[in-house]
């Protein structure tokens, strides 16, 4: 059978553009190694006492390096491209060694980029139970910029992680309703050559002059897709905004440093918007994952103010009590409805 991606130059040049991190003695690692999987532990009564969710839900946590990240990453998305892969059974062989590769080559590229940033990760497209995957080597690098009490700090984003897990383990249709919108998506992929670079151009432009607010990505929907993505995007923006309000919930009590966190990982992301970074970001569509943390924030914050978490909280009871896009952009649209 023909892969839609070449897995293996994908994770090789993955693992040769991200680094290997900050340097840290055995001693030092081993300590940051232990102390993110007892914190780990420690994060989760905090999200349910926070949140009112106690669902359970089966999986584990990892420590991880970058390429180790890039690795199980690889074999999340080789579980769910099967659509991808099917398309490709209908293509030339030439064809089909040719879009691997270059599509590997994508893929390696941004993992390689990305593998040096992401701090964590709640990974559901996995072969046995969900994992939640914590990147020591950024964990460090991230908090010795930002100049924060590396407990708190790592306390903090392992909430974030926790409060992925709870939402899965309380809404345990959600799973499948991703998958299956992912699918959607890849299926109402299929353009011609002609159209493909037509496509390119014109989402060159949109990134160029800032026209297009969902980047790149957006500028190769067709129409079909377009409805797809954004039933993608208000999820996304649920979840992550979710968790992002949760972390800084928590409260000084049990993160005593949160509100200066807080601060300084928001100058650090927008500071991120500036450069070739930023256009960098663009064109990989990064700055729509910020966009989706603080719509879907505000979001949460709307609905908190509201009705309470027990409001908010039935958003995990159906997928018809998900927001709509626009409804994540104009929280009274959900209120109204539900």
């Amino acid at each position: 059978m023909a892969d839609a991606v070449d897995w293996n130059l994908a994770a090789a040049l993955g693992s040769r553009v991200v680094g290997g991190g900050p340097k840290l003695s055995p001693e030092e690692a081993s300590q940051v190694v232990a102390e993110l999987y007892y914190l780990a532990g420690e994060a989760t009564p905090l999200v349910q006492e926070t949140t009112g969710l106690d669902a359970y839900l089966a999986s584990e946590v990892k420590v991880v390096d970058r390429s180790e990240w890039i690795r199980s990453n690889l074999d999340s998305f080789q579980r769910i491209s099967e659509p991808l892969t099917e398309r490709l059974e209908n293509a030339g062989a030439f064809t089909r060694e040719i879009g691997s590769r270059a599509t590997g080559a994508q893929l390696g590229l941004v993992l390689g980029f990305v593998g040096s940033r992401v701090l964590g990760q709640f990974e559901i497209f996995t072969e046995d139970h969900p994992r939640l995957l914590l990147v020591a080597p950024n964990m460090v690098a991230i908090e010795r910029q930002l100049d924060v009490v590396p407990r708190d700090f790592r306390l903090w984003v392992c909430v974030h992680e926790q409060t992925h897990r709870i939402q899965f383990a309380s809404a345990p249709w959600l799973t499948g309703y991703l998958l299956d919108n992912i699918h959607e998506y890849m299926r109402l992929s299929d353009m011609s050559t002609q159209e493909l670079f037509a496509r390119l151009a014109a989402a060159v432009r949109a990134v160029r002059s800032g026209d297009e607010p969902d980047g790149i990505i957006g500028a190769f929907h067709s129409g079909e897709q377009k409805v797809v993505f954004d039933r993608l995007t208000a999820v996304m923006s649920l979840l992550e905004g979710h968790a992002d309000v949760v972390m800084d919930e928590v409260g000084p009590k049990a993160i005593p440093t949160v509100r200066y966190i807080r601060a300084a990982f928001q100058q650090r992301r927008a500071a991120g918007t500036n450069g070739w970074e930023g256009l960098l970001r663009r064109l990989l569509g990064m700055d729509l994952k910020a966009r989706q943390y603080a719509q879907g924030a505000t979001f949460v914050r709307a609905v908190l103010a509201d009705g309470g978490m027990r409001r908010l909280n039935a958003v995990w009871e159906s997928p018809d009590h998900l927001p709509t896009r626009a409804e994540i952009e104009d929280p009274a649209l959900w209120l109204k409805r539900l």
